[in-house]
């Protein structure tokens, strides 16, 4: 789903600000191990490895590692990239300072298998800072209006937006960390003020979106539903002067000494393992 499209577009020219948030959230920096889960084309990793951090950036997508290695040629730094489920992260228990996650992990089925993966990686003391958008706001609202037109979601798979949600991932990190702050914020985008204008271009770009409208490819009266639904989403959430402001929480905790190792370096769930990392 993730290699659909072009997702590396859409980090680039509608959600770059987020990478630079996160890492400063983070504190990464000279002399630090860091994880990106979900990362995607580096959104976050990139500008944590400008900040002279060691970078490792994983995703179950490696289609998108292209775009991420050039971003990182472009900024002078190297990223390590490595193809990982989130479920099931092919590291070493407490190997990271820092562990964080750009709109990425929340996307991840399972979500109490990601946050012991999460926990089990990074080292006591170390920091874990997610930035997640919320259940209440505008990509949490798209998912909710995209829901009665998608293919059925996997075995136990829980909604995405959860993890914007403060209670849920407190709940979901338990006595394994503690959380230091939490703060919902919003992104401010001004590029679809036309009607039809976001709706065009995620459904060209975004893997979700574009799942959705190939599962109703054939019934074009609910594909003009769809349409309708998104463009309706959209004009509700524009502003007067024609931007919308995507709200997102952005979370940051302490690991605590405990461990949260599974005992076999895989979560539960559905992980897949991983590939040797690529440089």
């Amino acid at each position: 789903m993730w290699a659909s499209g072009d997702y590396p577009a859409l980090a680039r020219e509608v959600i770059s600000e987020l990478g630079p948030v996160l890492a400063a959230a983070a504190g990464t920096g000279p002399g630090q191990r860091v994880l990106d889960v979900a990362a995607g084309s580096g959104n976050a990793a990139v500008p944590a490895a400008v900040t002279g951090a060691d970078v490792v950036a994983c995703d179950l997508a490696p289609e998108l590692f292209a775009d991420g290695r050039r971003r990182a040629a472009e900024a002078g730094v190297g990223v390590t990239w490595v193809e990982a489920d989130a479920e099931g992260l092919p590291f070493d228990d407490g190997e990271f300072d820092a562990v964080m996650s750009c709109v990425g992990v929340m996307f991840a089925p399972h979500h109490a298998a990601s946050a012991a993966e999460l926990l089990r990686v990074c080292r006591p003391g170390g920091t874990l800072a997610l930035l997640s958008w919320t259940p209440a706001g505008f990509v949490g609202q798209l998912f909710a209006t995209m829901k009665p037109y998608a293919p059925p979601p996997p075995a136990g798979a829980q909604p995405p937006p959860l993890w914007g949600d403060e209670a849920h991932v407190r709940a979901l990190l338990g006595d394994g960390a503690e959380v230091l702050t939490a703060e919902r914020r919003t992104l401010r985008v001004d590029r679809f003020a036309a009607r039809g204008a976001f709706r065009e271009y995620f459904a060209s770009h975004y893997g979700p979106t574009i799942s959705v409208y190939r599962a109703v490819a054939g019934d074009a009266a609910r594909v003009a539903a769809l349409d309708a639904a998104l463009d309706d989403l959209a004009a509700r959430s524009t502003g007067a002067d024609g931007a919308m402001e995507w709200e997102y929480l952005l979370l940051t905790a302490r690991r605590s000494g405990a461990p949260a190792s599974t005992g076999t370096g895989t979560a539960t769930g559905t992980g897949t393992g991983a590939a040797p990392a690529t440089s």
